[in-house]
């Protein structure tokens, strides 16, 4: 029986029907968060697969859909290949067998080969670059370093010398070390290991309507903007993150810095210009610069900063991030949001990121200068 237009009636019929299905529009997206939750088997192919399969696209006349494994068994169906719905996803091996790369990395002082490295975890050596790039948003070699980087900041305040602490963190000279110190500490690694002794971080605390806001700067520029709604625990942060470090406080002249965030925050149409001291990962520093090119008012996905930044597999690695991110609303990591527009991951609360942006929304933003920022 055909319909009008002379197409299949019952084929229409399943269309329609798996269009209409909420689940469908999870299969168009490829959406891993649906693994496990349910199956589609395709009635061309003889096989099943799970919602993230990324097989071409299936016609839905030819689609059905099951709530279990064993629906989709029990029908007919074998297991696609490429998904492997049965097992472990290709996503999840691939996510595993990073690990172990990293792991690997972790393990040795000096730098593996790309060739030892995938061989390693029985890959070839491009697949395993692509694949690593993809997971961790950083090459095996930068990855490399910013692990050396972590180790080097662990070492510096326990070792006898800095020149101990260097070979230590796997180093192979302290001249390529001292080339690049500064960016990667902010500060001198004499200084560093001394816990920031000598350096000068001005600070003040505000009131605004999202609660205590601090803002502390360096003499490069902001390290830091936090928010709580206790001031005292906004000033232990801070603390805690220079322990040495000499803290200057009650400055009317730097109180003006302040005076601009709490304006930006309850008026974002105004704008906020700061010269900021950013430090982190070199993988930090490009999604934090990705999230600074955000117009204010609009939000994006993590998936599309991560495809702003050349790495459209690493969302993980940008959420990570944007969690790391401690200069709030210069670095506005409030406008990014999940996929589905949920608002979620933000480290000064959900309810203080809604309140942001619908700010943003209403305002009139007023064009300006970014910011410049130092990365280390």
């Amino acid at each position: 029986m055909r319909d009008r237009f002379g197409r299949n009636a019952p084929m229409v019929e399943m269309t329609d029907m798996t269009e209409r299905d909420p689940r469908w529009a999870r299969i168009v997206a490829r959406d891993r968060r649906a693994d496990g939750l349910f199956w589609y088997s395709v009635r061309t192919t003889g096989v099943y697969c799970r919602p993230s399969c990324p097989s071409r696209m299936a016609k839905p006349g030819n689609v059905r859909l099951h709530d279990t494994l064993g629906a989709a068994r029990a029908a007919g169906f074998r297991p696609c290949r490429r998904c492997n719905p049965d097992g472990a996803s290709p996503q999840d091996i691939g996510q595993a067998l990073v690990v172990q790369a990293c792991r690997l990395i972790a393990a040795r002082d000096d730098m593996p080969s790309i060739a030892d490295l995938a061989r390693a975890v029985e890959l070839s050596p491009s697949h395993f670059h692509r694949l690593f790039r993809a997971e961790t948003g950083l090459t095996p070699h930068a990855y490399a370093a910013a692990h050396r980087a972590g180790r080097i900041r662990a070492e510096l305040p326990r070792a006898d010398s800095v020149t101990e602490a260097i070979f230590d963190a796997g180093y192979g000279s302290s001249g390529r070390f001292y080339a690049q110190a500064a960016d990667l500490l902010g500060m001198t690694p004499a200084r560093y290991r001394a816990g920031g002794a000598g350096e000068r971080i001005r600070f003040a605390v505000g009131q605004c309507s999202l609660g205590a806001i601090l803002v502390a700067s360096s003499a490069r520029g902001v390290v830091a903007i936090l928010i709580d709604d206790d001031p005292n625990t906004l000033v232990r942060d801070l603390q805690a993150r220079f322990p040495r470090a000499e803290l200057i406080g009650g400055d009317e002249e730097y109180e003006r810095h302040v005076a601009l965030v709490v304006g930006f925050v309850e008026a974002p149409g105004i704008g906020l210009d700061l010269p900021l001291d950013i430090r982190g990962t070199a993988f930090q520093h490009r999604v934090w610069s990705a999230l600074r090119d955000i117009p204010a008012g609009q939000t994006v996905t993590y998936a599309d900063i991560a495809r702003r930044i050349g790495q459209p597999q690493a969302v993980r690695a940008v959420a990570g991030a944007c969690a790391a991110n401690r200069i709030a609303v210069a670095i506005p990591c409030h406008r990014v949001v999940r996929n589905d527009g949920a608002l979620s991951g933000y480290r000064w609360g959900v309810d203080r990121k809604r309140i942001l942006i619908d700010r943003e929304r209403t305002a009139a933003p007023v064009p300006s200068a970014r910011p410049e920022g130092r990365s280390s």
